[in-house]
């Protein structure tokens, strides 16, 4: 007998402008952040990252109520060991690591609401573009659970006192309330959501995707480091970017009063 057929929980898409669609669609546990989901977007990312006509990446989720409902609770309470525990949970970091070396912007398109895993899923993108009405939080204390890998994400993107109450009482907030702290970009009625995240995803797209990559790899690999050291490593990349084609295009294009025609180098 063969092998079953691997169930499509993540699906991928690339439109002619160069925008990637990555889908979370695993109805049956509400995008629950399994292993097996996890391994899924791991490789559709990486899919993303080596597609040279990939210029921006939108995450978005099938389910139109909860985008992800978050870690997969029955994997923290079975009787596998601890070390097995351990090894699985790698996906997380490696999961935010690729967002963030990612070399193409992504975009984070929440029409369901973000939570546990899912916020901190939200947060490891470049831009939140939230449907009214949706929640974000980390509800995991109610269970008994601590959010403690995204801790990490809520640190750098939430003001310390605000993302203590939401990891220590589970509170959920508002895309309105997420609009106020800067957490999301915009808050859009559900009726014209998809066509705002396309959108944004057109505009983000139509930059040079060379200068584009340069500078997010930079955001990067400075967002941790002392002032002097990211003023060190941010003038070696500006001296690099001087030395593009697409910086001359850029300028020429701004110049003449017309669009640029990105080559790429």
């Amino acid at each position: 007998m063969g092998e079953a057929p691997i169930t499509t929980l993540v699906r991928y898409q690339v439109d002619p402008s160069g925008v990637a669609t990555v889908t979370l669609d695993d109805p049956a546990t509400r995008n629950a952040l399994g292993d097996a989901l996890l391994d899924q977007l791991l490789d559709r990312l990486e899919q993303a990252r080596a597609d040279d006509a990939v210029r921006v990446v939108i995450l978005a989720s099938a389910d139109d109520r909860v985008f992800s409902s978050g870690g997969n609770l029955k994997a923290f309470t079975d009787d596998s060991p601890l070390i097995e525990k351990y090894t699985a949970l790698d996906r997380f970091p490696r999961l935010f690591r690729l967002l963030g070396g990612l070399g193409k912007p992504i975009i984070c398109a929440a029409n369901g609401d973000m939570l546990a895993g899912a916020f901190g899923l939200a947060l490891a993108c470049d831009l939140i573009i939230a449907r009214d009405g949706v929640r974000f939080g980390c509800p995991e204390i109610n269970v008994g659970v601590f959010p403690f890998m995204i801790s990490a994400l809520i640190y750098r993107s939430v003001p310390r006192a605000k993302a203590n109450e939401l990891m220590m009482t589970g509170r959920l907030i508002s895309a309105a309330e997420a609009a106020g702290l800067h957490i999301v970009n915009a808050v859009v009625p559900a009726e014209g959501f998809g066509a705002e995240v396309d959108r944004w995803a057109g505009l983000v797209a139509s930059r040079s995707p060379l200068l584009m990559r340069m500078g997010k790899n930079a955001l990067d690999a400075t967002r941790d480091l002392p002032l002097g050291a990211a003023l060190d490593h941010l003038r070696g990349q500006l001296a690099l970017a001087c030395g593009t084609e697409d910086i001359r295009e850029g300028v020429a294009a701004f110049r003449e009063k017309r669009e640029p025609r990105w080559s790429g180098r």
